[in-house]
């Protein structure tokens, strides 16, 4: 093998995304952000046979309640591109319940929680 040829290995990461997505495009944006949650939809026993082993395994991983996409990111050691489009290609099929991020909160007004305080002190000390 000469320097310029790649091995074997090499060779089979550069296919090895695009064979797990089927060719498929990534989700919209906003689809799958890394902190969107994620979990089984539906009966164990209703799950097809025709899904790929990294979807099943997708599957598996999260029938024990939600996870996040960067948690399912890190344990499977897929690319998040990769993983956002098996996540959309299981949800589509009604296989996954996603549930997006919760709003940050409001902060308090400052004055209001001031007064609050001072109406506290005054009460009971």
């Amino acid at each position: 093998m000469t320097d310029n040829t790649p091995d074997e290995s090499e060779a089979a990461e550069l296919v090895r995304p695009y064979v797990i997505t089927r060719g498929r495009d990534l989700p919209a944006e906003d689809q799958f952000s890394l902190i969107t949650l994620v979990t089984t939809a539906g009966d164990r026993r209703q799950r097809p046979t025709r899904l790929s082993p990294e979807e099943q395994h997708l599957l598996e991983m999260c029938s024990g309640g939600y996870l996040s996409v960067a948690e399912l990111a890190g344990h499977t050691q897929l690319p998040l591109g990769v993983l956002k489009i098996l996540l959309s290609s299981l949800a589509e099929g009604g296989y996954l319940i996603t549930r997006a991020p919760v709003p940050r909160a409001r902060l308090a007004d400052q004055q209001l929680l001031q007064e609050v305080l001072d109406g506290l002190q005054a009460r009971f000390g």
